[in-house]
């Protein structure tokens, strides 16, 4: 039994188990540096249409909070790294937000657009 706890990493020993010959490990895999998040003519493209990190820091505070939403809320992952297309499609729901808001509190959204 001792023998099939040391191969398969179980039991209380105290040594990690080799993952090295055991192709089913669930661990992350390095991103591509072709992969539109990461780099690459892709991400570069993206940057330019208005995607990426450096946009998401440019994001509103109601922006941030659709983000948010949709992160941990909707589970629909990491938000901090969006394509131009979902970044498009948070600042039209944000946009939603403040024209109901308008509309049913008869005044401008607290916090500004950017």
């Amino acid at each position: 039994m001792d023998f099939l706890n040391k191969v398969t990493g179980g039991g209380s020993s105290n040594q990690p188990a080799d993952h090295a010959n055991n192709p089913t490990t669930n661990e992350p895999k390095p991103a591509d540096e072709s992969s539109s998040s990461s780099g690459g003519l892709m991400g570069k493209l993206n940057s330019l249409a208005g995607g990426g990190k450096e946009s998401e820091k440019k994001e509103d505070p109601l922006d941030k909070g659709v983000d948010l939403f949709q992160q941990h809320v909707l589970g629909q992952g990491d938000q901090s790294n969006e394509s131009a297309i979902e970044q498009a499609k948070d600042e039209q729901i944000s946009d939603f937000i403040r024209d109901q808001y308008k509309k049913n509190a008869g005044k401008d959204f607290p916090v500004a657009d950017k």
